[in-house]
């Protein structure tokens, strides 16, 4: 099992480098940059990449909808070059608040648009001649649609890998299920190491069923935050989740149309999920904070007693883990995540 982390893609970057080769000389093997409406991620990664030296360095993620098909395979191959080979793309969806309302584009077909972009990114990666129709993209593009001269091309520049490791962040069932089939990676989120089964254990079962044999077997990236401390400061970390997961499960979509309420309620938190999203809609995010059940902050914080924290970690990788997320939070962070990884080597 690998160890990964969230870097900062908010502040000064070249804080961001320093604290990146701390963590890289503490054991994290991956570091993820955000990309919201901040800062693209790109500039950060390519600034880290020169950076550091063995971490590798993923997007978290690009959202499919920003960048045409082929400047997304262009990037990732100029990343994937000035790291030397430790570049990830981390594609998604992202949401309609975002795509539309800073990037000005429809949010439509996400699930098709990322299985096409995949198709792409690998055929520019291959150095082929790009043809590609799909119900998303036309490439290159027919005549009746522009000049009629567009040609089909192949990437100039000939790639550090031809297979970049793609890593999809997906929630809904059908979305899971391409992950499955198609990805080298998955990046879900609330994952609950003992209930993660019974939401996504079908579609990552009916993906695999149709995976490429030659694709390595599927890398699943989830944890949270990690620290060791009395059950007193435990108890207060545990309870700092509550303001995101009242934010996602209540107030992230409609009623109806919230994948993050879904999750909840597939994993038995039913009441709580409504009354979540009931009072958070309603203006009354204290109550909702309050509504998010114990059971789930306690079973996703690696938070407690040495004898927790390492049965936490125990418990993630039992679910299938492959690359587990810290946040870890104390006075000696970089400590932390030395023993942890003292722990999983």
């Amino acid at each position: 099992m690998k160890l990964s982390m969230a870097l900062n893609y908010s502040g000064d970057p070249r804080a961001a480098a320093a604290e990146a080769q701390d963590l890289e000389r503490a054991g994290i093997d991956v570091g993820w940059v955000a990309e919201l409406y901040s800062f693209d991620a790109v500039s950060i990664l390519g600034y880290l990449a020169a950076k550091t030296e063995t971490m590798e360095l993923g997007s978290g993620i690009f959202p499919v909808y920003s960048r045409t098909p082929t400047l997304t395979a262009m990037t990732a191959a100029g990343l994937d070059a000035v790291s030397g080979g430790r570049f990830i793309l981390g594609l998604g969806a992202s949401g309609p608040q975002v795509i539309e309302g800073w990037h000005g584009v429809v949010y439509d077909r996400p699930l098709g648009r990322q299985r096409e972009i995949i198709d792409i990114c690998r055929k520019v990666w291959r150095r082929e001649r790009l043809e590609h129709h799909g119900p998303s993209y036309d490439l290159p593009l027919p005549a009746d649609q522009g000049t009629g001269l567009g040609k089909p091309l192949k990437l100039i520049n000939h790639p550090v890998r031809e297979s970049i490791p793609i890593y999809i962040a997906s929630l809904g069932p059908k979305n899971v299920e391409m992950t499955a089939e198609l990805a080298n990676g998955w990046l879900p989120v609330f994952f609950h190491p003992g209930k993660a089964d019974s939401v996504w254990g079908e579609a990552l079962a009916a993906g695999d069923a149709l995976r490429d044999p030659e694709l390595p077997q599927l890398e699943v990236v989830a944890g949270g935050t990690l620290s060791i401390c009395d059950e007193e400061t435990a108890k207060q970390i545990r309870d700092g989740g509550r303001f995101m997961t009242a934010l996602y499960v209540g107030g992230m979509g409609a009623k109806g149309k919230n994948f993050y309420n879904n999750i909840f309620c597939k994993y038995g938190y039913e009441d709580a999920a409504q009354k979540i999203q009931d009072l958070y809609l309603d203006g009354k995010k204290e109550e909702a904070m309050a509504e998010v059940p114990q059971e789930f902050l306690d079973a996703t914080a690696m938070v407690g007693d040495v004898g927790w924290v390492r049965e936490r970690v125990e418990a993630y990788a039992a679910a299938g883990v492959t690359q587990l997320q810290l946040q870890p939070i104390g006075p000696d962070p970089l400590a932390l995540i030395e023993k942890v990884k003292g722990w999983i080597s």
